[in-house]
C-alpha cells in the first residue's frame, strides 16, 4: 500500500491554507495523518486557536479509523447517534464527526490517509481539504 510522503503531507497543506487564504477563510488548522492513523504533518495559521489540533485531528483520525469520512460520519451520526457515540467511546473520544475530515485516496483508491481542516465552517474546511489533497494528485473522499 502507498502511504502519504512527508513531501506530500507538506503540499497537502500548503496548497489548503492557499485555498484557505484565496475563499478568505478564517485562520485555519490542519493535520495530514498516514494510513495508520499517525501524524504526518500540522501546521495552525496566525489567529487561529490554540485547541485547533485537537479538532482537526478528531475530524482526520475518524475518517481514518472508520473508513468514513467526515460527511459520512455525520450523516451517520444523525441516523444512528448511538452507533457514533460508541465509536467516540472506543475511541478515546477522539472522533469529530463532520465535514473537514477528508479520505486521502491514491490513482488505485486505496486509503493512504486523511486530512482534518478546521477553522471555518465545516463545508469550507472540506473544501480547502480538498483543494490540497487534490494539488498533491490524490483523490479526496469528502
Amino acid at each position: 500500500m502507498t502511504e502519504i510522503t512527508l513531501r506530500k503531507a507538506r503540499t497537502i497543506i500548503r496548497k489548503a491554507l492557499e485555498a484557505g487564504r484565496a475563499d478568505e477563510l478564517k485562520p485555519l488548522s490542519i493535520v495530514v495523518l498516514d494510513s495508520g492513523g499517525h501524524v504526518k504533518a500540522f501546521e495552525r495559521e496566525d489567529g487561529a486557536a490554540p485547541g485547533r489540533f485537537a479538532i482537526a485531528h478528531g475530524k482526520a483520525h475518524g475518517a481514518i479509523m472508520l473508513g468514513m469520512a467526515g460527511t459520512a460520519q455525520m450523516k451517520r451520526a444523525e441516523e444512528q447517534g448511538y452507533f457514533m457515540n460508541a465509536m467516540n467511546g472506543l475511541y478515546g473520544g477522539q472522533l469529530v464527526p463532520v465535514p473537514g475530515g477528508v479520505l486521502v485516496r491514491d490513482r488505485k483508491g486505496a486509503i493512504v490517509g486523511a486530512v482534518g481542516v478546521t477553522g471555518d465552517t465545516s463545508g469550507n474546511d472540506a473544501k480547502a481539504a480538498t483543494a490540497g489533497i487534490e494539488a498533491a494528485g490524490l483523490t479526496a473522499e469528502i
